[in-house]
């Protein structure tokens, strides 16, 4: 489970929810006024429908298993991934590549199992590079698509917030003979616009980040998988395997450092 994501949501809407009572002096009753089924229909409703209308069914039918990447952590890391690599080294060194087979079969890194497979049939290292990379780009392409899905989302929502605000506003226009009805009327059609720029943001931006924050993580780990392996065919020392490993790592470590110390100059710039 993904706590940082699901205490996340709880806290920006605690922390919305709170602010929005704070300045109605703690009237609890003002909370119903914004649940509004009208503004519901027209931001989700037209959000989804753009959406679809952005990408085709075969990459919608993802979303489901993106939910899941979202709210589901993965318990692994890349210090034991490093450490398991030299060990199934020191393994392959002492009784051969031919031992590895077993492990090649229980494995639970699917990248690892399908790579000391290929190193077990005596594959040319060659060819266990260019299939291990096309392996690692057509898991990351799974992310790169679904983020694309929530980014797209995150654009639609707050214009459907605006678009449903201006029919609420258009139909306020054609009841204008009863002032006493304005207000509460106005203030209807204004949720539609909070809808729109609260789901866009603390949802669906915020979605489509997350995925591109793990793909980030599931890229490098696989890089390193995929040089171990190599190192394992070469027949390179188990010793000498980990330590390039975790200089790899470390290089990773502060080049996605340095590229975000820059993004946000950037952005404060």
């Amino acid at each position: 489970m993904d706590l940082s994501s699901i205490v996340g949501l709880i806290v920006g809407f605690a922390g919305l929810l709170t602010g929005y009572l704070i300045e109605g002096h703690f009237d609890f009753t003002l909370l119903g006024s914004l649940i509004q089924p009208s503004a519901a229909s027209i931001v989700f409703g037209g959000t989804i429908g753009c959406t679809m209308v952005a990408f085709p069914l075969s990459e919608l039918a993802k979303v489901p298993g993106l939910l899941k990447i979202i709210f589901t952590q993965k318990q692994y890391n890349e210090v034991d991934i490093i450490n398991e690599l030299a060990e199934l080294s020191e393994k392959a060194r002492k009784d051969g590549l031919l031992s590895l087979e077993q492990d090649a079969q229980t494995n639970s890194n699917d990248l690892i199992k399908k790579g000391l497979s290929l190193v077990v049939d005596g594959i040319e290292i060659e060819v266990i590079k260019d299939i291990l990379q096309r392996e690692s780009y057509l898991h990351e392409s799974v992310f790169e698509s679904g983020a694309k899905i929530f980014e797209a989302a995150g654009g639609f929502s707050p214009t459907m917030g605006v678009l449903g605000t201006v029919m609420g506003m258009v139909s306020i226009l054609k009841n204008l003979t009863n002032p006493e009805e304005l207000g509460p009327m106005i203030s209807v059609a204004f949720v539609a616009t909070l809808y729109g720029v609260l789901f866009a943001n603390l949802f669906w931006l915020a979605f489509a980040n997350k995925i591109k924050v793990k793909a980030a993580r599931e890229t490098m780990i696989s890089d390193l998988i995929i040089e171990g392996l190599l190192s394992i065919q070469a027949g390179e020392n188990p010793r000498i395997i980990k330590e390039k490993l975790n200089l790899t790592l470390l290089e990773k470590m502060s080049k996605k450092t340095s590229s975000a110390k820059q993004e946000l100059q950037e952005a404060e710039g």
